[in-house]
């Protein structure tokens, strides 16, 4: 079973946090989907991935080509992954269900802690996740790093999510 975590974005804009953990992901050799609720939200995101650093480009594609199943990186607004993702990335509220995290290595949660919808949201998943017994993390960057701020399996705990 994996793990569910959730990054709360204060410092960092979140196509640098994402540029950083899909990084990561790659080099390990992990297939991730990016899911968000919006086509056009993923087009900016493919758009900031191209542009990025030449020396730290990233692999990736908008999910509906021909090549889907082959894309490490694979930016969609669907629950499925054709590219046999073992990382969800969650971006903009998107859907992120207990459920899945069995089926993966990491679910990952970014969400704008500058805007309070998008805290609401990433509360209510948090307390799914925990309600179904799934092993989760709460990151924060609020002190200029990340810092793990909560871990459970358990129903007893819960973020402290501004």
């Amino acid at each position: 079973m994996g793990k569910a975590m959730f990054y709360h974005l204060t410092q960092n804009p979140l196509e640098v946090t994402a540029t950083n953990l899909l990084t990561r992901a790659y080099g390990q050799g992990l297939r991730v989907a990016v899911r968000a609720r919006d086509a056009a939200r993923l087009d900016w995101l493919d758009a900031a991935l191209w542009l990025g650093h030449k020396a730290s480009f990233l692999p990736h594609g908008l999910a509906g080509g021909p090549h889907d199943a082959a894309q490490p990186i694979l930016l969609t607004t669907q629950t499925t992954s054709p590219n046999a993702a073992r990382i969800v990335m969650a971006i903009d509220s998107a859907e992120a269900q207990p459920e899945e995290v069995a089926q993966l290595e990491r679910l990952w949660v970014l969400f704008d802690g500058n805007d309070s919808d998008a805290v609401a949201h990433a509360r209510l998943q948090w307390k799914a996740m925990v309600a179904a017994g799934v092993l989760a993390e709460y990151w924060s960057e609020d002190s200029g790093r990340w810092e793990m701020k909560a871990q459970t399996a358990t129903q007893s705990s819960s973020p402290d999510a501004r």
